[in-house]
């Protein structure tokens, strides 16, 4: 793991003397997953990327294939982020909507398909304001707008699109529904969107049962399957899950890998409940599925070759019940084809799973680990808060420096001379007085 710079943030218990300051330090506040890469944000706006990056869908102006290290993209005003099989999209604070990678349907939305402009490595402009959210399928694209019309590009050869046609390619984004709708899922080859009144609505691909409404059949216009009550959707590749209002979980469709979570490893093409409550998010890979409980812990169930659910184990026939991954402090997650993504309540970054061109990020594709089964740290949360509970004669003043997971407090007063006295080793720690310094006293972390 490498090391990160942070600013120490010391208070000062003493009405005497400066103001304490705030922490220079970023934390990560949202987190996406494509195919092979993954996408994550932090505190300060500023959108980083790892992985897979044959087509740009990490926007850095390359194509590379192995990424193993995040890399920031964009330095700030980033809000929403989504990825796709071979594409990702953004949002900024302006309501712009930006799009990079794979652009051989349209699924970027900036019309550039028929003169053959496959892709792009660079984030482009697509919409310029009023976009709301994001969702990013294989080969197709979902967005929302403020006033609550779904928009929708690219592949739509299943009906994904829900215009009506199997038309494609679609390069220009086209409205789908004029208003309502307040949360969109990409599949692989299936939409699910909620409107306000709490009904769920499926269209596209349904050969596995996963659209919900009873049948096998294919459909290209939205459909309801869930009058009310529909508060969160998530969509994998023949699967879907929903969250209703008393915090119960619900699967439909594919479950060869045992990704519905129901005690079988068979499809069903109606909405299922696996757990009766107590659930908060959702998030659907392509044969795998993670969810949050109010407590902060981290279940998982599905499709295990890859170690992508981080039980320590690898099941090629997958897990049909819930596993408690993680006992509690997760607040976010995000599956990717199959590797998995979480955030904890200190803003750091997690991930486990399949790691062949880095979208995990640990910088280790290059001596051949291509996965893990254990839940693995990428970005560290901030360094705890040091204080001091005595002060005499001096004025403190913050230094950053790098520091590791059991780095030691170092104090100095005089910088020049280099000579950094340790206060304690290993952090963290309570309690540090400091008396009979003559002069301003310098503190960092190392």
């Amino acid at each position: 793991m490498k090391t990160r710079r942070n600013l120490i943030q010391i208070w000062l218990l003493c009405a005497a003397v400066l103001p304490a300051a705030t922490s220079g330090a970023q934390t990560v506040t949202k987190v996406a997953a494509g195919e092979s890469h993954s996408l994550f944000l932090k505190s300060d706006g500023s959108l980083w990327a790892m992985g897979d990056d044959y087509y740009g869908q990490l926007g850095d102006g390359n194509y590379n294939w192995f990424n193993p290290s995040p890399e920031q993209i964009v330095a700030s005003n980033v809000t929403a982020i989504a990825g796709g099989d071979e594409h990702s999209l953004f949002l900024k604070s302006d309501g712009s909507l930006w799009a990079m990678g794979y652009n051989y349907a349209g699924e970027l939305g900036d019309g550039t398909t028929d003169n053959g402009n496959y892709n792009t490595n660079r984030p482009e402009q697509i919409v310029a304001g009023g976009v709301t959210a994001v969702s990013a399928g294989a080969l197709f694209s979902l967005f929302l707008k403020s006033d609550g019309s779904l928009w929708a590009m690219g592949y739509n050869g299943n009906g994904q699109l829900g215009d009506g046609t199997t038309n494609w390619p679609v390069n220009r984004p086209e409205q789908i529904v004029a208003g309502g709708v307040t949360a969109i899922a990409a599949g692989v080859s299936h939409s699910l969107f909620l409107k306000s009144d709490g009904s769920l609505w499926a269209m596209g691909y349904n050969y596995a049962g996963q659209l919900g409404d009873g049948t096998y059949n294919t459909t290209n216009r939205p459909e309801q399957i869930v009058a009310s009550n529909v508060t969160a959707i998530a969509a994998g590749q023949y699967h879907s899950l929903f969250l209703k209002s008393d915090g119960s979980l619900w699967a439909m469709g594919g479950n060869w890998e045992g990704q519905l979570g129901d005690g079988t490893y068979n499809t069903t093409n109606r909405p299922e409940q696996i757990v009766a409550g107590n659930v908060t998010a959702i998030a659907a890979g392509y044969n795998h599925s993670l969810f949050l409980k109010s407590d902060g812990s981290l279940w998982a169930m599905g499709y295990n070759n890859y170690g992508q659910l981080g039980n320590g184990a690898y099941n090629p026939d997958g897990i049909n019940r819930p596993e408690q991954i993680v006992a509690g402090g997760v607040t976010a997650i995000a599956a990717g084809e199959s590797h998995s993504l979480f955030l904890k309540s200190d803003g750091s970054l997690w991930a486990m799973g399949y790691n062949d061109a880095g979208q995990l990020g640990d910088g280790t594709t290059d001596n051949g680990n291509y996965n893990t089964n254990q839940p693995e740290q990428i970005v560290a949360g901030p360094p705890p808060t040091l204080g001091i509970s005595t002060y005499s004669n001096q004025t403190v003043v913050f230094f950053p420096t790098g520091t590791g997971a059991n780095g030691v407090l170092q104090m100095t007063t005089n910088l020049a001379s280099g000579n950094w006295v340790t206060i304690t080793n290993g952090i963290p720690f309570s309690g540090l007085q400091i008396t009979n310094a003559s002069g301003t006293a310098f503190f960092r972390l190392h």
